[in-house]
């Protein structure tokens, strides 16, 4: 038997294979003991609820990832952009795999229960949104140090970042072929890029001119 703590952090780790998998309806209670390997006494003791179990699986998968890209290698480059373009190529290097390998626990459950399941669905936003905050930072010190003041922020551009990605999961799962995903995963850098490097040349293009009149 399982001691105590160690049958919850089963029953969480399973949550998250399963839903990467299954979806979250389509989990049971039942499948979810069987792959932890543990009773379902032992799940009821620590959740009340299959949807208690969702929260705590978003939770769950924020802690995971969360300390998987804080040690990520995006955040060596010296220059911000470089830093923000390296998280990019570092997301694409996830992709590989079965789909349900490299998909993302919140963003699938999401889709399935943001009008039945408020708190699972409050939850994985905090997931979502918690992470595309860690991307801020750079972004803005990308748009300071190439001078660009527009009617985005910082924080919509870490946002999209992840509607790509979420999207991406989306046809990757349609097709059940990760290249799909890795083409907008692409087409997101190449977005980047130009949204930071055309425009900072059509700025000294227009000082240049500027200069000659």
């Amino acid at each position: 038997m399982p001691k105590p703590q160690a049958a919850k952090a089963k029953l969480l780790d399973a949550s998250l294979a399963l839903i990467r998998e299954k979806g979250f309806s389509a989990m049971t209670v039942d499948d979810l003991c069987a792959r932890a390997g543990v009773t379902k006494g032992a799940f009821f003791h620590y959740f009340k609820s299959k949807d208690e179990l969702g929260v705590a699986a978003a939770e769950h998968w924020s802690a995971v990832t969360g300390a998987l890209f804080e040690q990520a290698p995006y955040h060596q480059p010296g220059e911000p952009l470089d830093r923000v373009l390296a998280y990019i190529d570092f997301r694409r290097g996830l992709l590989r795999g079965e789909v349900s390998e490299f998909t993302c626990v919140v963003g699938t459950m999401v889709q399935e229960t943001y009008g039945q399941h408020p708190q699972i669905r409050d939850a994985c936003a905090a997931s979502i949104f918690g992470h595309a905050g860690t991307l801020v930072e750079d972004i803005a010190a990308a748009m300071a140090a190439h001078d660009l003041h527009d009617d985005w922020t910082a924080e919509s551009l870490a946002a999209h970042t992840q509607a790509v990605l979420q999207g991406a999961f989306i046809l990757a799962k349609a097709k059940n072929d990760v290249g799909i995903a890795v083409e907008s995963v692409d087409h997101l850098r190449r977005y980047v890029e130009l949204l930071f490097l055309q425009r900072a040349d059509v700025k000294t293009q227009t000082t240049k001119l500027r200069s000659k009149r």
